[in-house]
């Protein structure tokens, strides 16, 4: 690696593994930034003043300072980097649409009364105005953490209340219906008894098989907050697995297609919906098995310790989130019965003494 005297100061040059030469900017303090101009154009000294700035520059030479810079950087953060593939998918779909009609302006002069009127035109559909500002807390957030803004403009404005419960979760008549519809020996009743048990979503079910098995427990590994929970093998699982047709038995993966291949996620939320139509379940759906499991878990007096334990949310307020569907009634009869034989036994002991 050489140094020019033509090139700028903190400019350096190399020869790639193609024995190409190249220019990246190099100061203490600094992100390295690769120039994409070659050196001497407008270019590239447009690219030499925002890497002098500590302004993010876009893979697809976008301007300096824009919206498209800071998004193009974003995407090439170790924050980005580490989510999971769905995760990042979902918030730079989000993104690009925003992305598309405000690419070319000057992320820096963004305020929240501008944010505040994107939402507002948005109040038809509460829910994606809600996922924009998500989504643009996320990146803005990053903007600030690497020194190119000062504050968060997103910050300041705040989500649409959704009284939506968000997914629905099964209740027993429902779940009732759909065993009744598809009984033991079919996929899916296997697939119904694993996530009801198991708290698993649809993108870690599908890859569940006998390697996450120990004996009569299952090691799981929930994917999305990368946390970890050993649960028994139920019984009805048990059962579930052994009178499986043939045909779909002995795979890497428990659930497979009908053609013999691991399901894809998209794949076995379409495949699943649609069984759960076929049993006229129209409003259910295969994470709403996760949030029957969180009812259970309340409505048989469990903590929200303990149905984390279960679940794998991090959380007490996730839990409670998805247990909220949980019957009052039933909540108030096992903590009023517990209440009943506790104070019974030391009234018991009271009189005896």
């Amino acid at each position: 690696m050489t140094k020019r005297r033509w090139l700028p100061p903190n400019v350096t040059r190399y020869q790639d593994k193609t024995g190409r030469w190249r220019y990246r900017y190099r100061k203490a303090g600094k992100a390295t930034y690769s120039f994409r101009a070659a050196p001497g154009t407008p270019e590239f000294l447009a690219e030499y003043e925002a890497a002098k700035a500590g302004q993010p520059v876009g893979a697809d030479r976008v301007a300096p300072g824009s919206v498209d810079a800071l998004c193009a950087a974003y995407y090439r953060s170790p924050r980005w980097q580490s989510m999971q593939a769905s995760t990042q998918k979902t918030y730079r779909s989000i993104i690009e649409r925003w992305r598309k009609v405000h690419g070319d302006k000057p992320f820096a002069r963004l305020e929240p009364r501008h944010v505040d009127a994107w939402l507002a035109a948005m109040s038809d559909r509460p829910t994606a105005a809600n996922n924009l500002r998500k989504a643009l807390m996320r990146l803005f957030r990053y903007a600030v953490r690497m020194g190119w803004i000062a504050r968060n403009p997103i910050s300041p404005t705040e989500p649409y209340r959704i009284n939506s419960e968000g997914i629905h979760a099964w209740t027993e008549d429902e779940i009732a219906a759909f065993q009744a519809k598809w009984p033991m020996g079919t996929r899916e009743r296997l697939a119904l008894e694993l996530m009801l048990w198991t708290g698993l979503r649809k993108s870690d079910v599908i890859r569940l098989g006998p390697a996450q098995r120990q004996g009569d427990r299952f090691h799981l590994r929930h994917t999305k907050n990368k946390s970890d929970t050993i649960l028994p093998v139920s019984p009805d699982i048990e059962r579930a697995i052994t009178a499986l047709d043939p045909a779909y038995a002995g795979g890497e993966t428990y659930l497979i297609t009908e053609f013999g291949k691991p399901f894809t996620s998209a794949g076995f939320g379409n495949w699943f919906r649609d069984r759960c139509d076929m049993a006229g379940l129209k409003g259910c759906s295969a994470h709403g098995l996760r949030k029957a499991l969180s009812r259970r878990i309340a409505e048989a007096g469990g903590t929200s310790n303990q149905g984390r334990a279960v679940t794998g949310h991090k959380s007490d307020r996730m839990f409670a989130h998805y247990s909220q569907s949980a019957d009052k009634a039933a909540l108030a009869d096992t903590i009023l019965a517990n209440l009943s034989e506790k104070f019974a036994k030391s009234n018991r002991q009271t009189h005896e003494n």
